[in-house]
């Protein structure tokens, strides 16, 4: 297809009433398929900001669950959805790959899905979702530092995983679980320091009581319970995600690798020993097999480099629990001290830039942990706190997280390079 043309849909905004609008965009480009379908790049008309358009086969017996979950969301850390709307099977390439690439560079391994969509498919419904695009991930950007052999600066790491955190603290607080946080599902504005969780195609409002499947989440990131066949799980499986996020980021490399359940519970039992009885029952109650060599725990201290902030690792440490009502919830996360610099009034960015919105709470947020917002709103010099408004402004500064701006560098690296691994904020 000619990606210069201009294609006009009538489409549902994403929030708000249904009132279908039409929308016109250009300048289409595949950035992503798979097993879920396509991904395209598009520039709006109106506004020449740049979209992503994730285009998948809507089953018409159901409706679809991301779009419900993504419809619900509105937060400054979530890729935010513009519109949606509905299209047939005109003659769409779809790919056959033997992996999957989305939206934000992810690669997994091909489900035999596609093999329902072909190009013949002319009754055959698509749901199209229109989302904010955003250029970097977590993941190219820590792929880029791993390159060079370094580590990336503590400062970034401390400013994507209190984003992390705060985004979890938000879905969770809804009942929602994501089911598939790893780097890169991170999407990350480079200059601004922004970041957005993405792809909600895993996402479950889950209910207590009602079974799930266990057969969710990307290997290295999966919580144990997954890996023992737990169908009760609760939202503190994205803690263990993000627990292994920010490992990962604070090591170069994945901390629990393995090709599958039995090679990753390995790594896991490496590192925090062999679970006892009564933690196996609390992973997962139907869980009887007990054959497990006796392992003792390793010293989190020896896991990472010397250098590693002390209370880097006592985070790590509160996520990376087995029992996950141990784990410390995404808002207790937020407000631990690995992140206090960040709540320090002169932090600003390595590029001299002010940090992006941080402390920009709404009301729902900071009601879901009130004993907290003490040390998630930082004080002003004379003690007062920080301006917190209602449009979701910042009270620290930022930039827009939905395309870069004009003298915007190339790359994940342009705005980070000639960072030292332990450089720290300004």
């Amino acid at each position: 297809k000619d990606g210069n043309k201009v294609t006009t849909v009538v489409a549902t905004p994403g929030q708000g009433p249904d009132r279908p609008l039409e929308v016109s965009y250009t300048d289409t480009k595949v950035i992503g398929n798979g097993s879920f379908g396509v991904v395209y790049q598009a520039k709006l008309c109106d506004t020449n900001e740049m979209v992503a358009i994730k285009k998948v086969l809507q089953d018409k017996r159901f409706k679809n669950r991301e779009l419900q979950i993504m419809r619900r969301l509105e937060h400054c850390n979530i890729v935010k959805l513009k519109y949606f709307f509905y299209s047939s099977g005109d003659k769409v390439a779809f790919n056959h790959p033997t992996t999957d690439t989305c939206y934000g560079g992810n690669t997994v391994v091909f489900k035999p899905f596609l093999e329902l969509i072909t190009n013949d498919d002319k009754d055959e419904v698509y749901l199209n979702l229109v989302l904010e695009y955003i250029p970097e991930t977590v993941y190219k950007v820590a792929r880029h530092y791993s390159k060079s052999k370094q580590t990336i600066p503590i400062s970034f790491i401390k400013l994507y995983m209190y984003q992390l955190m705060r985004s979890l603290a938000y879905i969770h607080s809804l009942g929602i679980c994501h089911r598939d946080i790893k780097p890169q599902n991170l999407l990350l504005h480079p200059e601004s320091g922004v970041l957005k969780l993405c792809d909600f195609g895993s996402a479950k409002h889950l209910v207590k009581g009602e079974p799930n499947v266990s057969y969710i989440c990307s290997r290295y990131y999966r919580a144990p319970e997954l890996i023992f066949g737990a169908i009760d799980y609760t939202t503190k499986i994205d803690v263990w995600s993000a627990g292994c996020v920010l490992a990962e980021l604070l090591l170069g490399q994945p901390i629990f690798p393995g090709d599958s359940g039995v090679d990753q519970l390995v790594e896991i039992i490496k590192v925090l020993g062999t679970p006892t009885r009564e933690q196996i029952r609390e992973m997962n109650p139907n869980y009887t097999e007990f054959k497990f060599p006796q392992i003792k725990s390793h010293p989190w201290q020896k896991v990472f480099r010397a250098r590693t902030p002390p209370e880097a690792i006592d985070l790590v440490s509160r996520l990376l629990e087995y029992t996950p009502s141990s784990r410390i919830s995404p808002l207790q996360a937020c407000a631990h001290n690995f992140f206090d610099e960040l709540r320090e009034p002169n932090t600003r960015l390595p590029n001299g830039r002010a940090l992006p919105p941080l402390f920009n709470f709404t009301d729902q947020e900071l009601s879901i942990q009130p004993s907290l917002n003490s040390i998630l709103i930082p004080q002003k010099g004379g003690g007062e706190p920080q301006d917190v408004d209602a449009a979701g402004g910042s009270g620290n500064g930022g930039g827009a997280a939905g395309g870069a701006p004009a003298d915007a560098p190339d790359g994940p690296s342009a705005d980070l390079a000639g960072q030292s691994p332990h450089s720290d904020m300004a």
